[in-house]
């Protein structure tokens, strides 16, 4: 059995999500991109061919499928040409929404993944915000940052400090983004994934259920940790599905445009430059296809994925910007979809934990 095994099933899922990419998504992408959000009836399209729940159980009207059926719609998605839409989408069945899953019980509709603060984003456990319990209800306060989907979310998968300082006093709750005392400061300015709504909340005084605590109080940093492997998983296999992509566009623009009497391909520079690139992309796959398969056998995978983060996110910066080189004064366009995807693939190396974040994660693994 070929490693790994993606089905008829999983094949059948790739071709109608890079179907939806290319139709509903990629005719529009520089559109969405300058104006700086996208339609929200994409959510819905994209719920009813059934991407946003690969993995959830049917019981909650999801798929039930696995880790494969979730890297072949991460992998066709970048056929979409928007990296920003990608991400809202994955906010929504990746990141947001796993963690629900897994420790609670509520149905709701857009989500927005609210973890991180002007005061820091990978370190979980300096966060500020405060739910202190009185009576049925958890009265939360505090500020929220880089929050996608965060400008038109229906509720937001939100940490909140109940206990004391540090990792053991963090909480989840599903938050609705309707009650009162909550309001979106504004919608940031991004250099890359520009329709994905990236903004400030804040909550002041907000009054919700006690029954929307996620799991146990004080018990949120550990579910949280458990979620950054998921989000930093999708994040890797949708790079490298990028860089092949885009590197395989380049390799084919190589045999029209010309130079100097010859196809710009035939010149020994870019040719080795994309054997190893080729090369590089190959072993970053093999690398986070690792991981898929661990996190697929329910096994421990943290020591992989952080590892395909990390790899994945540096080699992402050199093929792209490479490809972006490659075509001139093209690639330097946002008419063409290479100088897009330059931009936007700087966000790989700080989204879900930075590169150097991922290294200190990897000593301490290893124990040095």
């Amino acid at each position: 059995m070929e490693f790994p095994y993606f089905t008829e099933e999983h094949e059948m899922i790739r071709q109608t999500v890079r179907q939806f990419a290319e139709t509903e998504i990629a005719p529009h992408a520089e559109q969405w991109d300058e104006e700086g959000l996208f339609p929200r009836d994409l959510f819905h399209k994209a719920g009813f061919l059934g991407i946003l729940g690969i993995r959830v159980d049917p019981k909650w009207g999801g798929q039930g499928l696995d880790w494969w059926a979730t890297t072949a719609y991460v992998e066709a998605l970048t056929y979409s040409e928007c990296a920003g839409v990608n991400m809202a989408l994955l906010v929504q069945s990746d990141m947001a929404t796993p963690i629900i899953e897994e420790i609670g019980s509520d149905e709701q509709k857009i989500a927005a993944l609210a973890i991180s603060e002007p005061g820091g984003g990978s370190d979980v456990a300096a966060i500020r915000a405060r739910a202190r319990r009185v009576g049925d209800e958890y009265v939360i306060s505090g500020q929220k940052l880089w929050i996608t989907n965060g400008t038109r979310a229906d509720f937001l998968t939100l940490a909140a400090r109940t206990g004391s300082d540090g990792y053991k006093g963090v909480s989840l709750f599903t938050f609705p983004t309707d009650v009162k005392g909550y309001s979106v400061g504004k919608k940031l300015k991004k250099i890359g994934n520009l329709a994905s709504d990236t903004a400030e909340i804040f909550m002041d005084e907000c009054r919700i259920p006690a029954r929307y605590l996620l799991g146990e109080e004080n018990q949120g940093f550990y579910h949280i940790m458990t979620n950054f492997q998921g989000e930093r998983l999708v994040a890797a296999i949708g790079a490298v599905a990028g860089m092949e992509k885009a590197l395989r566009h380049a390799i084919r623009y190589g045999t029209e445009r010309e130079a100097f009497g010859k196809p710009i391909g035939k010149f020994q520079v870019w040719r080795h430059r994309f054997a190893e690139h080729l090369t590089s992309i190959e072993a970053a796959k093999w690398l986070t296809y690792r991981a898929v398969d661990l996190v697929n056998r329910k096994e421990a995978a943290t020591r992989e994925i952080t590892m395909a983060k990390l790899f994945v996110g540096d080699l992402s910066q050199r093929v792209l910007y490479d490809c972006m080189q490659f075509f001139g004064g093209f690639g330097y366009t946002t008419e063409y979809a290479v100088g897009r995807a330059w931009r936007d693939t700087r966000l790989i190396t700080i989204g879900g934990g930075t590169s150097e974040v991922m290294k200190e994660i990897l000593i301490k693994i290893e124990g040095l």
